[in-house]
Order: C-alpha cells, then structure tokens, then sequence
C-alpha cells in the first residue's frame, strides 16, 4: 500500500483529536443534562408527594378523594398508584398506567408502549410499616427525546467537526510544510554544477531554520570538497605530466640510433629517478587516501620528544651547516604514539623550514608541556607568509611559492598534508602562524593517543 503523506497524516491526526475532544464533551453535555432532569424530576415528584400524603391524610373520607384529585388536575403529565401492603392495587389515577412497576423505594426510569416514565416509590404513612404504598409517575418523554435529539447532533457535530478539521488540517499542513517542499525542491536540482545553491534561511520558520542552515553548511562542504577534488585531480596530472613527458622523450632521443652501452645505462638511471619520484609521489597520495578513509591506526608506544627531536635535527645538521642555518630545541615532554609517523610528520616541517630559512637565519622546535597535553613548535627565521595563504598549506599540492621547482617528491606540495594527517590521527591539531620575521608551525598533541 501507498504510505500516507505527511501532510494527509497530519490532517487525520487533526480530525481524530477534534472528532475525540468534540465526543469526549458531548458526552460529558448530555451526562450533565440527564443529570440535571434527573434532578429536577426527583424534586418535582419529592414536592408532589408531600402534597399528596397532606391530601391522603385520611384516605376513606370523602373530602381526602377531592384534594387528591385536585392534587393531580395540577400536574397533568403525573399519575399515581396507590397499593396496600398486601400489594393490591387500590387505586389508579389513569388507565394507561403500566401494570407492572417496580417496588423498591425510591426513584427509577420505566419505558413502557413508547413512554417514559419517572417512577417514585414511597409509603403513604412513613411511620407506619404496614403503610399502603404511593407510586407517583412522571411523564418525561420529552425529555428523553430531548436528549436523544441532542446525542444525534452530537455525532452530527462530531462527524461535521472531523470533516472540517480534515480539510483546514490538510490545507494548514500544507501550508506549514511548504518550506519543506522548498528543501526538496533545492536538494532535486543539486549536482556537481549546482553544488552553489543554497536555501534562504532568513524565511524559515524557527523549527527549520536550523536544519537549512545545516543543508546550507553541508552544500557548502560539498562544494568546497568538490572544488578541492577538482583541483586535486588537476594538480595529479600536471605533477605526474611532467615526469611522463621526460621519460617518454628521453627514452624517444635515445632510441632515434644506436648508442654505446654508457649511454644506455646513462638514461636507464636518468629514467629511474623519475620514476623514482613518481613512485614516491603515488606513495604519498595512497597514505593521504588512507588518512581520509580514517584508515591510518598509530600505535601507542611512550615516547620522548626531545630525544626524537635531537634525533632528527641530528640527521638535517649536514644540510643546515651548507645552508649556515642554526638549528637548536628547548623543552621537553613525553606522551604514547607512533614514532614512525612522528618522525615523518616532524621531518617534513624540519625540511620545509630549512628550505625557507636564509643564510645565517636560525631553526628552532619548541616543546611546551600543557595543563591537558603538549605542545610542538617549529619555527623557522625569514620572510613570513601573507595572512591569506595561511588556510590553504595544508591544501594538497598547493605551493605558497609559485615559483618553487618541481622534480623531486620533497617539493610535490603533500608534505604538509601528510603532517596534518598524521597530527590529526593522534587526535591533535596542526596550525601555521606567520608573523614579526618568524613562521611557525604549532602542533598541539594529546598525552594520550585517543584511538
């Protein structure tokens, strides 16, 4: 079967409310009216019997039979029953008195040939137990009609009132999910060249305004991921259409003829570092993929950072004595990780602040413990970064300096992006200052490895 629709079960919901709460005091309205007849019919008959015991004083004069019968002349719909103890039956005002009634004292309803009955049962003399017995009934057809009247239009009201609340329900339903209808509308037309649509979130009612501010950010992500992949596929070719075009023209120049055997070897190597670089090069995308699919698990090993600080800068001290560059570290702290993955993450910004650092400029790592972790700076001297570029370092293949040289894999513009992910999978986060001479890359690390 067909599923309803929100807005046809929002107006059913409407109408079973309605048609419930409508019932609900209608039936308590026609309680209340029987109630209140009851009531009225106890008092009436309760005032007819004193005026009727006064009358029947002395039950065998004749002066008792005549106010009886003025008694009743009085009330027209009120007949009466007298019987003795000995149940038979000694007088009846009318002859359409129903035979049988009941005996019980006290009030009760009877039906009888289409008539209703309020029926009173009470001793003529209530201090004598052998007294005859009153039974006073009380035409009430009309109130029964009545409130049979007033049940019909009840459920008249009912059902007209459910119709109703259906239809203004529907409409108002409707009315109220058009904003809904707007989101559908704009989430049909979003695709890889529409990712720039966005919904107006100033007319939205407040129990939708945060959700279309959610779309709208979700768009926005969308759009900036899809821009990023586009550039990331475009940045793929023309990184790899570089080293291709060497080797394609290398191999062409050196089979045009004959060669001596050096010269063969001599292109083979010149060949293999290209490929090389390339190879590297797919390494580095394939670990960022890993990183993006939240597939790279650090292990969780204590570790030293000064030690693996000296460590390192041990390792780049030959390059920064050719470069006259001075490398030195201050602090300490120790936290669980994977020391492989550090090492690269803090290799990759050692490398990058070397090569960014003029003569006699200096390199520096800082390690600062934290009240809930640790913090590592590497800094380096020199020309600083322009504030708009910040944002975008850790963009893969993105050079702040344009006219840096390609050809080998330190400078495919990924190695900021695989210390981001490494900092990132260790639960910390990496950020680039710039400023008064100074550009620092600042980490902000865990104690504890949050796997």
């Amino acid at each position: 079967m067909r599923r309803l629709s929100l807005s046809s079960r929002l107006a059913l919901l409407f109408a079973a409310c309605t048609a419930v709460v409508s019932l609900f005091a209608g039936v308590l309205f026609s309680r209340a009216s029987e109630a209140h007849f009851v009531e009225l019919d106890q008092q009436l008959l309760d005032a007819k019997l004193s005026g009727l015991r006064r009358a029947l004083h002395d039950f065998q004069s004749s002066d008792s039979k005549v106010k009886l019968t003025e008694e009743l002349s009085r009330q027209a719909d009120l007949s009466l029953r007298i019987t003795g103890s000995d149940g038979q039956r000694w007088y009846d005002s009318s002859a359409n008195i129903p035979q049988l009634l009941p005996r019980p004292p006290g009030l009760s309803t009877v039906s009888h040939e289409g008539m209703d009955y309020r029926v009173l049962n009470a001793p003529l003399f209530a201090d004598k137990p052998d007294s005859p017995q009153l039974t006073l009934l009380l035409d009430i057809t009309h109130h029964q009609h009545f409130l049979q009247r007033m049940q019909h239009l009840i459920w008249l009201t009912v059902g007209l009132s459910a119709l109703a609340t259906a239809l203004l329900g529907a409409w108002a339903a409707r009315s109220g999910l058009r904003p809904l209808r707007r989101i559908s509308a704009v989430a049909s037309g979003v695709s890889a060249q529409s990712l720039n649509m966005r919904l107006p979130e100033e007319n939205m009612p407040p129990e939708l305004a945060d959700m279309a501010h959610n779309f709208n950010a979700m768009l926005g992500r969308l759009d900036d991921s899809f821009q990023r992949l586009s550039a990331f596929s475009a940045d793929i070719a023309h990184e790899l259409r570089t080293p291709l075009s060497n080797l394609l023209t290398h191999t062409q120049v050196t089979l045009t003829r004959p060669r001596p055997i050096e010269d063969y070897r001599e292109a083979l190597h010149s060949n293999l570092e290209e490929l090389q670089w390339m190879a590297q090069l797919v390494n580095d995308m394939l670990y960022l993929a890993k990183a993006d699919h939240g597939l790279l698990m650090p292990k969780r090993e204590p570790l030293e950072l000064g030690q693996e600080a000296d460590l390192l800068l041990e390792f780049f001290a030959p390059l920064a004595e050719d470069a006259q560059v001075k490398l030195s570290r201050d602090g300490n702290a120790c936290m669980e990780g994977d020391r492989s993955m550090l090492r690269r993450a803090l290799s990759n910004l050692l490398d990058n602040a070397l090569r960014f650092t003029p003569v006699d400029g200096e390199v520096r790592v800082r390690i600062v413990e934290q009240p809930k972790g640790l913090s590592l700076t590497v800094e380096n001297s020199g020309e600083g970064i322009d504030g708009s570029l910040l944002p975008r370092l850790f963009d893969r293949f993105y050079r702040a300096d344009p006219a840096r040289q390609e050809g080998s894999s330190e400078h495919a513009g990924l190695g900021l992006a695989i210390t981001q992910s490494i900092i990132r999978a260790h639960g910390g986060q990496i950020r680039c200052e710039s400023n008064d001479g100074w550009t620092r890359f600042v980490i902000e690390l865990p104690r504890k490895n949050t796997l």
